[in-house]
């Protein structure tokens, strides 16, 4: 082997160690969108990203996207476990026509969205659509806007149930179901938590489907055209110290094989108050008050001293 061939090797080893390095350098642990950014930048804080999908690439799994001022920063589509924090400021998604954020990432990924405004402008498709991940956290969002739904949960996996946190947000003005929870063809059935959220104005408030398990607790729903709450299926819904008001039907067990449990809630002014299908389970526990609806129960309302 001649001396100008192995030069020519020892060069293109180089050539490629310096671009893995480069590639390397490119995915930060935290990265950072601004409302005058550029993509083109490296999403440091000196020199920001201007959307969530220009940084996501030069995010490293795990690590975090930050704002650092108000902006409108795009639809993204989620691969990876990483938050997107909107801490201390305005941090919009504009999802006219389209969805505002996708989550289909690997079976132990966990996907954090905090302090965002997710917004349909009345044309929007879903709010957030979580198709695949360990966990995908919600926290002090603000869902608007769109025409299917707030939140759509359709998991995949058949081997690890994924589950979606909602905590201190709100979902209002949705053409269907502002949270929805079920799961793709032969897959496990993921579960749900609501705490301290605000549902209003949609078709459907918390739809539970299949064999998916539920519960919301400290948050109010109302202003929902037929079930504020709702388990179908063999699915299992948990509403505890809950006010469900001014809707259709508050809550309700739909199918034959589904159950509700309501304990410490309070359920008025709606057209029906509790319905509970044939073959369905309705259990009442502690100071749970269902009053004032046109028709307060429909089905069997058990009550119960304990579980």
């Amino acid at each position: 082997m001649n001396c100008r061939h192995v030069g020519g090797m020892l060069v293109g080893i180089v050539s490629i160690w310096l671009a893995m390095g480069g590639i390397a350098q490119a995915q930060a642990t935290r990265t950072w969108v601004s409302g005058v950014g550029d993509d083109a930048n490296p999403c440091s804080r000196t020199a920001p990203c201007k959307t969530f999908a220009g940084a996501i690439s030069k995010t490293a799994a795990g690590g975090e996207i930050s704002t650092l001022d108000p902006g409108g920063f795009g639809a993204v589509t989620i691969t990876k476990s990483i938050t997107i924090s909107g801490d201390g400021t305005l941090s919009g998604i504009l999802a006219a026509g389209t969805n505002g954020v996708i989550v289909n990432a690997g079976v132990n990924d966990v996907v954090i969205l905090r302090n965002l405004s997710i917004h349909g402008a009345g044309t929007g498709i879903n709010g957030i659509r979580f198709l695949a991940g360990r966990l995908l956290h919600v926290e002090d969002c603000t869902i608007s806007g769109f025409t299917n739904r707030g939140i759509d949960v359709v998991h995949s996996s058949t081997t690890t149930p994924g589950h979606l946190s909602v905590i201190d947000s709100t979902i209002t003005n949705i053409g269907s179901v502002a949270v929805r929870v079920d799961n793709g063809a032969g897959a496990v059935s993921p579960s749900a938590s609501l705490s301290n959220v605000r549902i209003d104005r949609a078709l459907i408030g918390f739809d539970v489907l299949k064999a998916g398990v539920g519960t919301i607790g400290g948050s109010i729903i109302t202003n929902v055209t037929n079930q504020a709450a709702v388990a179908e299926n063999t699915a299992v819904l948990n509403v505890v110290d809950s006010t469900i008001s001014s809707n259709g039907t508050g809550v309700s067990a739909f199918s034959a094989g589904s159950t509700i449990r309501i304990t410490d809630a309070r359920i008025f002014n709606n057209a029906t108050g509790v319905n509970i299908a044939a073959g369905g389970t309705g259990d009442r526990f502690g100071t749970s008050q269902v009053f004032g609806n046109g028709t307060d129960v429909v089905g069997a309302l058990t009550f119960r001293t304990s579980l």
